[in-house]
C-alpha cells in the first residue's frame, strides 16, 4: 500500500473509521509524520521509559515504608512482573501482526521487533504499576496513570503497536495488579508482619 493509499484511507467520510483500530493507527502515524520534533522524545520514551516504571517502583517502595503499606508496596513490582510473564503466552497465542507488517510503509521509529502485536509488553507492565502503585499511594498512583497512558500513545506514535494493543495492554496489566492483590495481600501481609519482627524489620519501615 502506497502513502497516498494511506493518506486517502485516512481522510475517509466513512462513519466506522472511528471503529477501526487500524484507522487509528494510521491516523497516528500520519501525525507522526508531520511532527518530526517529537520524535527523539517520544522515541526515547517508548525505548527506555521503562526507567520511569522502575523508578517510581523503587519510590513505592520508600513511600509505602513510610506510610504502613510495604505489603502493597512489594506487591507492585511482583505484579508487573506477573502480568508481563501472563500476557507473553497470550501474545503469541494471539498472533497478532505488527502494524508495520500490515502497513509496510508506515513510519516505524524504532526497532522492528519479530514478536506479536497484541496485547504490548510496554502497557501491560505500566498498567500494572499504576495500578500496583495505586495500592500504595494515591499520588503516585495518578503520577504512574499518567506515565502509562503516555507510555501506550507514545507505542502507537513510534510504530509498532495499534491502539488496540495498547489499552489491552493497560487493562490487562491493571487487571492482574488489582484482582491479584485480592489474593495476595493475606499472604504478603503476614510476610511483612515476619520480618518486621526479625533482624531485616529495617526493610519494613
Amino acid at each position: 500500500m502506497s502513502c497516498s493509499s494511506l493518506m486517502a484511507m485516512q481522510h475517509t467520510s466513512d462513519p466506522s473509521r472511528l471503529l477501526d483500530d487500524r484507522q487509528w493507527f494510521l491516523d497516528v502515524n500520519s501525525w507522526a509524520r508531520h511532527t518530526s520534533a517529537l520524535h527523539g522524545v517520544v522515541t526515547a520514551y517508548a525505548k527506555y521509559g521503562v526507567v520511569l516504571f522502575a523508578l517510581l517502583l523503587l519510590a513505592g517502595y520508600l513511600v509505602g515504608r513510610g506510610n504502613g503499606r510495604v505489603a502493597a508496596a512489594l506487591w507492585a513490582p511482583l505484579a508487573t512482573l506477573a502480568a508481563v510473564a501472563i500476557n507473553q503466552p497470550i501474545a503469541r497465542g494471539i498472533g497478532e501482526p505488527r502494524p508495520f507488517s500490515v502497513f509496510p510503509h508506515a513510519l516505524v521509529l524504532v526497532h522492528r521487533s519479530a514478536d506479536a502485536s497484541f496485547a504490548s509488553d510496554h502497557a501491560t507492565m505500566a498498567g500494572a504499576v499504576a495500578v500496583g502503585l495505586f495500592l500504595v499511594s494515591r499520588a503516585l498512583g495518578v503520577v504512574a496513570t499518567v506515565a502509562a497512558i503516555a507510555m501506550a500513545v507514545a507505542r502507537v506514535y513510534v510504530g509498532v503497536h495499534f491502539p488496540v494493543d495498547v489499552v489491552a495492554g493497560l487493562v490487562l496489566g491493571g487487571a492482574i495488579a488489582g484482582l491479584g492483590w485480592l489474593l495476595a495481600r493475606p499472604v504478603l501481609t503476614r510476610l511483612v508482619g515476619a520480618l518486621g519482627r526479625s533482624r531485616l524489620r529495617i526493610l519494613t519501615g
